[in-house]
């Protein structure tokens, strides 16, 4: 229900619709430092402008231009119930500029959308300054936005997220998945934890073990763990795709190895992955245990470690593996390309 206003014989105004300009507008002022730290070239202007200007740069001879959105997902309903919101922003950052990396793209901008029923300053400030520090990490300014205050549409303390990234390729390096062939290797990298899918399982787990979030889970906050931010893998590829040819990425979001693979790879070819070719993080191994969750389902739900899947030619694996790991990236050779059988899987797990 709206507030009443204070009395019949005063007019109704913005704020006691449940709207407060004031605080929209101490948000934008707040803002802009933040993103300041995030310029880069190509940008014209700055926050506050009806739409955001940005120049391909000129070294691109042929660009295409990549877009990508996503949001945080359920995952959002942890960082409320542990009133911790500064992580949150670098996962929405996360899932656009890793997905538009797979197809070689170079990140430049990113705008957001916030959304809240009630503006709460400080908290936005926080989610804001996530994303800022995952643009950093990304090379990719942040130009611009949305915040909509609605009330009644969202619980108290709750909000929403959604982001959208715009990169750049040159047409004839764009990853598309063509030159992938069998005998190719399989190099996987390291996921920082559950990333931003899975959480609805995730929840009802905790939901049903009574689990605390504060207890200790091999060091620390089980948390903490679980609000771990989605890794960010553009600098050290965009790195590697200039030293070596890199046939294909595949992000591992919702569906997993099994799922996220085959998006890259034509109809005669599987991947024959290895699951002992890697860790597979605790948390993993506790998701499974207590929720009784099959290896099958875990495989199509969660990245199980591998956040990132990287193709390569047998003969360069080697030099990428070393160059990835100079890079500060944990990679493992998880498994090769091969001809698929009749009615066989696109990936195999063994």
């Amino acid at each position: 229900m709206f507030p009443p206003a204070k009395s019949p014989g005063i007019g109704l105004s913005y704020r006691a619709a449940g709207v407060d300009i004031d605080a929209g507008d101490r948000l934008v002022e707040m803002i802009k430092p933040i993103a300041q730290r995030t310029l880069r070239a190509g940008v014209l202007g700055g926050i506050g402008g009806f739409g955001a200007l940005f120049e391909v740069p000129r070294r691109f001879r042929n660009p295409v231009l990549v877009s990508g959105t996503d949001g945080v997902g359920t995952k959002l309903k942890l960082a409320f119930q542990l009133d911790r919101h500064d992580s949150v922003g670098i996962d929405l950052v996360a899932m656009s500029v890793n997905d538009i990396l797979v197809q070689g793209a170079e990140p430049l901008f990113f705008l957001d959308y916030f959304a809240c029923g009630h503006l709460n300053v400080a908290t936005a400030t926080a989610v804001i300054g996530g994303i800022a520090a995952g643009c950093e990490q990304a090379g990719c300014a942040l130009i611009g936005g949305e915040t909509a205050e609605m009330p009644d549409m969202y619980p108290p303390g709750e909000y929403d997220l959604a982001g959208f990234a715009v990169g750049v390729v040159e047409k004839e390096q764009i990853l598309d998945g063509s030159r992938i062939v069998a005998g190719d290797a399989v190099l996987g990298l390291a996921s920082s934890g559950a990333h931003s899918n899975g959480y609805s399982l995730i929840r009802r787990i905790l939901e049903q073990e009574g689990a605390d979030l504060a207890s200790d889970f091999h060091g620390h906050p089980l948390g903490d763990v679980l609000l771990a931010p989605t890794r960010i893998y553009v600098k050290p590829l965009l790195s590697l795709m200039q030293q070596t040819q890199v046939k294909g990425l595949a992000h591992i979001t919702g569906g997993g190895l099994v799922e996220n693979l085959p998006r890259i790879l034509g109809a005669d070819l599987t991947a024959h992955l290895e699951r002992a070719a890697w860790p597979r993080p605790a948390l993993f191994s506790w998701l499974q245990e207590k929720g009784a969750v099959s290896d099958e389902e875990m495989f199509r739900v969660f990245n199980c470690g591998i956040g990132m899947a990287v193709i390569v030619a047998e003969q360069d694996a080697e030099r990428a593996v070393q160059q990835l790991r100079l890079a500060g990236e944990s990679v493992y050779r998880i498994g090769r390309i091969r001809a698929r059988r009749a009615g066989e899987a696109h990936t195999i797990i063994a």
